[in-house]
């Protein structure tokens, strides 16, 4: 699993997500990627399970890149517990995602395999996704 290997605060505040991506917006890696369309917060296993789904689909050819990285710890309170008495407990990390944010991306196959390969992992997440494919790609 996706986390950290040290943070210097076992808890933090929640936040705001507000507006578009102002980093990671545009294919770096390679020439097929997916863009979300809405703010989430993407978990380590959402991640895992996404990259794991291109993976097998894609028979292992071509090379994958994960854009995003947990690194928000996310707290949860036990159940039946009573309001009040500080925070809760760390229980796993989150990537904040905001709109705009490329979440994966692939080079070394196809169009149609990077496309369906892409489509499987949109299911895996919680976010509404976009297909992108870099402006200068020509199919070979």
């Amino acid at each position: 699993m996706l986390q950290p290997k040290r943070t210097k605060f076992r808890r933090e505040q929640k936040n705001r997500m507000k507006g578009m991506a102002q980093r990671g917006n545009q294919l770096a890696f390679g020439s097929f990627g997916i863009k979300t369309l809405e703010n989430c917060w993407l978990t380590a296993q959402q991640i895992e399970a996404a990259r794991q789904a291109m993976s097998r689909y894609m028979n292992r050819e071509g090379q994958v890149w994960i854009r995003v990285f947990p690194v928000k710890p996310v707290t949860k309170k036990p159940l039946d517990t009573r309001m009040g008495k500080g925070k809760g407990d760390p229980y796993g990390f989150v990537a904040p995602i905001t709109p705009g944010r490329i979440l994966f991306e692939a080079e070394g196959v196809s169009l149609a395999v990077a496309k369906e390969a892409m489509r499987l992992a949109a299911n895996k997440l919680p976010v509404a996704t976009k297909f992108v494919v870099r402006r200068d790609y020509v199919e070979q």
